[in-house]
This record gives C-alpha cells, structure tokens and sequence, in this order.
C-alpha cells in the first residue's frame, strides 16, 4: 500500500476535466497538496493508507470555485448605499466612504471576512482587486486561502498612494514579495480606462510583458463609459487598450456588457479573457453581458461577484444560477448557458484567466488539491437524476461542507478551521458602529 495524507471518497466525483468527466463511487488520492490518483472508491482502501480519510458518500466532491473578480474587504461596506445607479454608488457613496474608513486594519478585517464568506460557500481562490493589497495577500496566508492579489493602479491620489509612480511602484515590491509564493499570485489591476492614463496603462503593459503577470481591469462596464470615452477620445475603452497594446491573453477584462460584434470578434482573436459579475451588473442596472456569444466565439468567460457592496454577497453558486437564467432570458433561448458551461465558467475557465488552469480548476491527477464537497441530502437537492445540472439550479452554498486549498482542510462539517466567525462578528459589529455612528 502507499501511503498518501489524505483519501477523500465521493458519491459523485465531478472533474470538469476536458472530458466534463463525472464518475460515481470515486475516491480522491492527494499527497503533498496535490491529486495523485483518481480511483475507484472500493479500490482506494486498497491501495492507500491515508492519514486522513473523508467519507462523503452522499456528497458531489468537485474542484474549489474560482471568484474571477472581488474587491474583497469591501464587504464591510455591505449595504451601506442599494438601490442607486453605478456612478451615484461611486462618487457620492463608495468613494466618499474609502476616503474616510479604508485603512490596513479596514482591508485586513474586510478581507478575513470576504475569506470566510467564500470559504463556507465554496470558493477556494479569488481574483481581488483593492488598496492595500499586501495586506490582502498576509490574510491569505495567514488563512490558506489561494487569491490572485490586484497590484492596483489609479491616477488619483488616495489612502494607498499618491501618484500613479507610487502605485506602480508599490506594486513591484508586493510582486517581488510573493512571486515565488504558493497561493498568492500577484496581478495588475489598473481599476479602469477612465481612472487610468495612457502613460500609466502602457507602463502597466510594459511590466506586465516583463514580469508575465495578467491585468485585471474594468471594461466596458456601462453605456455611460462608453458615451464618456467617446466623448473624451473620440474611441470605445477596447479600442483605446487595443492600440495601447493590451489586449491579449494577459487581459482580465471584467463586465464587458457594451460590446459590439466586432469587439466579440477583437476579444477571441486576441484571446482576451471576460469575466461575468451578472448580479453586480443587475443591481447596478449596467448592462448585460452577451456570454453566449462570447463563448461561441471561442473566448474564455469566467465568473465573479464583484464586491459585496454591489452584489451584496460572494456567493458563487447563486452566481451561476443566475448567470444561466440571465442567459436563456436575454437570448430567449433555453438552450443558452448550459450547466456544463456555467460550471467551467465557475471554475476551470476563471483558472484560465488568472494563467492557473495548470494548477487549479479541475479534478486531474498532477493538479493542487482545491476541493469542496457539497451535500446532496437536503430536500431540495432530492433526489439527483444529473448532479452537473443540480449544482447550478438547485444547490445552496450552505450545502458546502468542506472544502480543501492545497490539501489542506479549510472547512471540515461546515466549520472554519483557520478562521474564528466569533471574534470576525465582533469586528464586522465595530466596524458597522463606526461607519453608522
């Protein structure tokens, strides 16, 4: 027998490999943090001594969600401005409230408590976005989660730095930091063509060339953006980044709900990844973003939430319920955004995106070990003819039991194992004090 650390046994064992593989009575072999054998359940006992063994005989074990787009601590603005349009929600609202209240212990107590929300909800890496990014990145580690960190960029001075040079110089450090790192993975995140200089976004493009890292930038978000750059420049955002020299793989290019069909056919030729935040995008009443014709085109869509404060949760399974139904009403076909896809969206093609498809994403053997599973007892998960389609239109998020970053148990029964909820309340409740005092 070999010896491996941990053997995980699956009702249904869900791999979103290339073959969209689904088996049932499998077992997950996993050693050092990463998968070393897919086998069947009645053989794994015989085959490997583990330390730790995982019993999830009425579970869908699968790979972790991937959040393609957060702004993370921002959860600690949770509800603080509903129900107002997207550049009312910034200038008179979010961007008034960062000024006063963002600050190291703000982005370190949001960020744990993003982490945890994700967690508990089956998200094991998440692409952030947000000031005091190297504060983000200690929570991480200090938590286990995997995150790509935001190095991000502005042209205006705020609490994180004063001049697009200190951004971008602030960046580097916290690159050169966690490089070499395991789970952080640092990424450009110029927030945006209209906060973002042509000087700096092809400064961004140069080390972005240098240090082969993505950008993570908003795009094409609303009809407004695209009204003002033409206004500005005379062109649309794309076209702008396109002649800067930014489309390509490297680019994160997130909402994207204003795209013409020459922009859907610019973004697979140059295989620029989108990512959709559909009830961000509903609740701001931005747009929608036309995925089908995205993925028929050949480009890689992920999934995100987006922050807290505009969603108002980090929760990836409504999120892909919502992403299909949004699809087959707005294409008014059935058939649109199917199960299958919406899964990979959810987690292999976010991978993708964030250049981690080689490590995370599906269930293969030689891959990092990122896996939840999720229980199918409860009565509206009853009784399961195809668990693919169930994940999507009928699983809660608080159907994840556990979940697995690296191999390494995060969530064991539904309860935090690196994270205390009672003392992240207590803060949550001191932070709610003093923005409604």
């Amino acid at each position: 027998m070999k010896n491996v650390d941990t053997l995980i046994q699956a009702r249904w064992l869900i791999t979103v490999d290339e073959k969209n593989r689904v088996l049932e009575n499998h077992a997950l072999a996993i050693d050092k943090g990463s998968i070393v054998d897919i086998l069947p359940a009645d053989s794994a006992k015989d085959t490997y001594a583990a330390k730790n063994i995982a019993l999830q005989d009425s579970h869908v074990v699968m790979p972790g969600l991937v959040n393609a787009h957060t702004h993370a601590a921002m959860c600690l603005f949770r509800g603080i401005a509903d129900d107002v349009p997207l550049k009312e929600w910034l200038t008179r609202h979010i961007w008034p409230a960062e000024q006063q209240w963002v600050n190291p212990e703000f982005v370190e107590d949001g960020t744990e408590l993003a982490i945890a929300e994700m967690l508990k909800s089956g998200t094991t890496c998440f692409n952030d976005m947000y000031f005091y990014p190297d504060v983000a990145a200690r929570v991480c580690i200090k938590t286990g989660m995997r995150s790509a960190i935001g190095l991000i960029v502005l042209e205006f001075s705020t609490m994180w730095a004063a001049s697009p040079d200190e951004y971008i110089s602030k960046g580097i450090e916290i690159h050169d930091e966690y490089k070499d790192s395991a789970r952080i993975n640092p990424v450009w995140a110029p927030h945006a063509p209209y906060t973002v200089s042509d000087e700096s976004l092809l400064k961004v493009r140069t080390l972005t060339e240098e240090l082969e890292i993505p950008v993570h930038i908003h795009l094409h978000e609303t009809a407004g953006e695209i009204e003002d750059a033409i206004s500005a420049t005379g062109g649309r955002p794309l076209a702008r980044l396109e002649s800067l020299g930014l489309t390509g793989p490297s680019l994160i290019a997130v909402h994207m709900t204003q795209l013409t069909d020459n922009e859907i056919k610019l973004a697979a030729t140059d295989n620029i990844n989108v990512v959709h935040c559909p009830a961000s995008n509903m609740k701001l009443a931005s747009g929608f973003c036309p995925v089908q014709k995205l993925i028929d085109a050949g480009v890689n869509v992920g999934l995100g939430t987006d922050s807290a404060a505009s969603n108002n949760n980090l929760d990836l399974f409504g999120e892909m319920k919502l992403a299909a139904l949004l699809a087959k009403g707005y294409f008014n076909d059935a058939r649109a955004l199917n199960a299958e896809q919406v899964l990979r969206m959810a987690t292999i093609n976010g991978a993708k995106a964030l250049g981690l498809d080689g490590q995370i994403g599906s269930i293969e053997t030689g891959k990092e070990a990122d896996i939840i599973a999720i229980d199918m007892r409860e009565a509206g998960s009853i009784p399961v003819y195809n668990p693919v389609s169930h994940l999507v239109y009928s699983t809660s998020h608080s159907q994840v039991s556990d979940v697995w970053v690296a191999g390494k148990r995060l969530l064991k029964d539904h309860e935090l194992m690196t994270i205390n909820l009672d003392e992240l309340r207590f803060k949550a409740k001191i932070w709610a004090d003093r923005l409604s005092g």
